[in-house]
């Protein structure tokens, strides 16, 4: 938005230089794209009246004429003389007061006015047009100033050409300063100062007629004025002051009833329209435009509507496109009389977006957009009303109100707690100072509590669209206050360890262990084939998505061996023979006990298949089998400090081979399964080859045992190898238990090394041969010690498993 400082001065006028000014705006989070002068540099014009005003004898074109200055005099011109120049302007006539460049004067450009002879005429001066000084691009004339215009006086100060225009670029949200009225009450809380608004007073009708006004669309349009005013004067001009205030914001002068719809636009950030009410049939009806309906617009281009559009309609058809164009049938023309005039409160929303999709986009459109104040439009209408009784005189009507109480934007109470100003700034400030930036801000502010439990509870007006939470007072207080007064401080970090329990183990350790073990990482999808997974985990409840991306992705995993199977079939497809694949992410079990009713686990899958090791001529060529996957899991449990906690017993699950599954709990507690696929999945899926799988539960298997220290024996230790006769049913792990049980603290290492049937060992029974590892750490053990540990050991075996010595 372009606007003048001078104008801008007469609401509020701080202390300030204009490039100051500037700055000031723009830390207050205006940004000024630029600041440039109203006119061009020129010296020696002042103010004249034509006099004489004859033909040239010798031109047709040209004029001679007589202008008199008053008592302006210099070193070429006397006091009281009157100057003889000649003119080819066509609006030159006697009595019009001109801008008068006198010999000695300079132009834009550095052009000198000179004593000159045209067509042996001579000439003592130039009557300059708007261009000539730097006020217009183009002009076709001279320029006509006021009949009241002083004579002699200097132009630039006549017309305060001393001025600049600055151009400020708004973000979106600061709607409320797309005016005069929005930008000096910025400027007046930055400065402390008392705003000077111009007085509105409500013109008293001196006619009777009215025009029926109807809001259909109340939501989109919940408040709409009008006013009729007839008699006006379709000759009158736009006095020259409001013309260049249009100038100086970048608005071209149209004609008097179209330049005060734009000035209120500039002042009060208000956009007005005004039709010509001898083409209006009936009431005006503010709706939402009919399908295909069309209007041609101001620029007399033709539009299909769009059933979304707002209008302005009379009884028969619309007339504009309501708070964007209006409509060229309904405007107002050199011959109109009868005005009705329009100030309405069109609905962010509904403008929203309009303009674009007809490839227009206007002031109006602009600020409607962005949101104006929705008790402005009685000030609005009531000083356009003023000012067009002034210009072009007429009679006014009285205003006509149609509103939806409803759906008019309310002001909104937001809290701001000192505590949350203090920490989101960085910076104190002073109680009575953040009052005052509130309440010049157009806010109601009341207080309560004191110190740090001090609250200001704001009404904030309902023009501030951008202001609906805390935060947003807390930026309007920093930004009035000014970010360069906030005291630049470098931030105190105090730094923290997070605490970190030494028995939690990390999943990366887990997935580095099976990495170096030959595995690759996978990643696939939660949702799966819904027939794959039924194969796997037949007869248990899924969670089916509502709105799948494919059937063959339409259910929640039950584990993670759905994707790593259909991996292993991907790869096995594409030659590849050895393949170890793993997988760490969540399963989804419907569980009603459980919150939304699915319970997530995360889990750490792995499968693999092919040989045991890569062909090498010094390898032997074996198939991987139960024993090889059962290592690796052994390996991550071993991460654990604890693998002796773990204990894998025979299981059955549906998707393994019902003699070669084990599953694996701790202290009574499931943790996993493994084990290898069962023959008829591994058909079913299109498997080649044996294919074993394990799972985890990461919760049972990332906590860690933490080691305890113990002294290291300076003393021998001794081993004793035990050959144990059991029946061929008994784990090897329960006879491991048991020794460990009653080995007492010399035993320190158990292990099995050889299992035997055959020769010398009856049916139905094994032999298993047990090393035992014995040492204290403060003697050295008598064989006397050692042989109680074994008798010990061999008794309790043989009553506890019936268990006897390999002779």
């Amino acid at each position: 938005m372009k606007f003048s400082e001078s104008w801008l001065r007469e609401w509020v006028n701080p202390a300030l230089s204009s490039d100051d000014l500037a700055h000031q705006i723009t830390m207050a989070g205006l940004e000024v794209d630029g600041v440039d002068p109203v006119a061009g540099e020129f010296s020696g014009v002042v103010i004249g009246e034509v006099v004489e005003c004859g033909p040239h004898p010798d031109a047709d074109k040209l004029q001679v004429t007589k202008i008199s200055l008053g008592d302006y005099s210099s070193t070429t011109v006397e006091k009281g003389e009157l100057v003889t120049i000649v003119c080819g302007a066509k609006n030159c006539r006697l009595g019009l007061k001109v801008a008068v460049a006198t010999v000695g004067a300079v132009l834009p450009g550095d052009f000198k006015i000179k004593k000159a002879k045209l067509r042996g005429v001579p000439s003592f001066g130039m009557l300059c047009s708007e261009s000539e000084i730097g006020l217009a691009d183009d002009s076709d004339g001279i320029m006509e100033l006021a009949s009241d215009a002083p004579l002699g006086q200097c132009v630039r100060e006549y017309l305060d050409l001393n001025d600049v225009t600055i151009d400020v670029d708004l973000t979106a949200n600061r709607g409320d300063c797309l005016g005069l009225k929005g930008l000096a009450r910025e400027v007046g809380v930055l400065n402390s100062l008392e705003v000077s608004e111009p007085t509105i007073t409500a013109v008293a009708p001196t006619i009777d007629d009215v025009i029926t006004i109807n809001i259909e669309a109340n939501e989109a349009c919940p408040r709409y004025l009008g006013r009729v005013i007839k008699g006006i004067n379709p000759n009158a001009t736009t006095p020259l002051w409001m013309v260049e205030k249009l100038r100086r914001c970048g608005t071209r002068s149209i004609d008097p009833v179209v330049d005060v719809t734009n000035y209120i636009l500039l002042e009060l950030g208000h956009p007005m329209h005004a039709f010509d009410l001898a083409k209006l049939d009936g009431g005006i009806n503010v709706r939402f435009a009919n399908k295909d309906e069309k209007l041609t617009l101001l620029d007399e281009n033709e539009v299909t509507l769009k059933e979304g559009t707002l209008v302005i309609a009379d009884e028969n058809k619309a007339l504009a496109m309501a708070g964007i164009f209006g409509g060229l049938e309904s405007g107002v023309t050199n011959n109109t009389t009868d005005l009705f005039l329009e100030s309405a409160f069109f609905a962010p929303l509904a403008i929203l977006g309009k303009a674009r999709q007809y490839g227009l986009h206007t002031d109006s459109s602009h600020r409607y957009e962005r949101g104006i104040d929705p008790t402005l439009q009685h000030d609005a209408i009531e000083r356009a009303t003023e000012l067009l009784l002034t210009i072009v005189g007429g009679q006014a009507g009285p205003v006509v109100e149609a509103k939806s109480d409803a759906d008019i934007p309310q002001t909104k109470d937001v809290n701001l707690r000192r505590k949350m100003l203090d920490s989101r700034i960085g910076h104190h400030i002073e109680d009575a100072q953040v009052s005052e930036i509130l309440t010049r801000l157009g806010f109601t502010v009341t207080t309560t509590g004191e110190g740090e439990a001090k609250v200001w509870q704001v009404i904030v007006p309902a023009y501030r669209f951008d202001i609906k939470i805390e935060v947003d007072l807390i930026e309007e207080v920093a930004r009035i206050f000014g970010y360069n007064n906030i005291p630049n401080i470098a931030p105190k970090a105090t730094l923290k360890m997070c605490e970190q329990k030494e028995a939690n183990l990390s999943l990366s350790n887990l997935k580095q262990t099976l990495v170096n073990r030959d595995y690759q990482e996978a990643i696939t999808y939660s949702f799966v084939d819904p027939k794959v997974q039924a194969l796997l985990h037949p007869g248990q409840e899924v969670m089916t998505l509502p709105h799948p991306i494919s059937s063959e992705m339409s259910v929640m995993r039950l584990s993670l061996w759905t994707g790593l199977l259909q991996s292993m079939v991907y790869n096995q497809n594409r030659q590849q023979g050895r393949i170890r694949l793993f997988e760490t992410g969540l399963r989804f079990v419907p569980d009603e006990s459980a919150e939304n009713g699915v319970r997530q686990q995360n889990m750490i899958a792995g499968v693999i298949s092919g040989l045991r090791v890569d062909e090498h001529w010094s390898m032997e060529k074996a198939a991987t089998d139960f024993y090889d996957i059962k290592g690796d899991v052994e390996a991550l449990l071993a991460l654990t400090c604890d693998a002796q906690g773990y204990e894998f017993s025979k299981a059955e699950v549906d998707a393994l081979h019902p003699g070669q599954t084990a599953q694996i709990t701790k202290n009574g507690v499931f943790v996993g399964c493994v084990g290898t696929l069962h023959p008829e999945l591994e058909r079913k899926l299109g498997l080649n080859g044996r294919t074993l799988i394990f799972e985890l539960l990461l919760s049972e298997v990332l906590v860690q045992k933490i080691p305890e220290a113990t002294d290291i024996s300076r003393f021998p230790a001794n081993r004793r190898d035990l050959a144990i006769v059991v029946k061929e049913d008994v784990d090897a792990k329960n006879v491991l238990q048991l020794i460990e049980k009653v080995g007492g603290n010399y035993l320190i290492d158990l292990n099995l090394f050889d299992v035997y049937k055959g020769q010398g060992i009856d049916d139905g029974f094994k032999s298993l041969a047990i090393a035992l590892v014995l040492q204290d750490t403060s003697k050295t053990l008598e064989e006397k010690d050692i042989t109680d540990v074994i008798d010990r050991v061999v008794a309790t075996l043989k009553t506890e498993l019936n268990a006897s010595l390999r002779d």
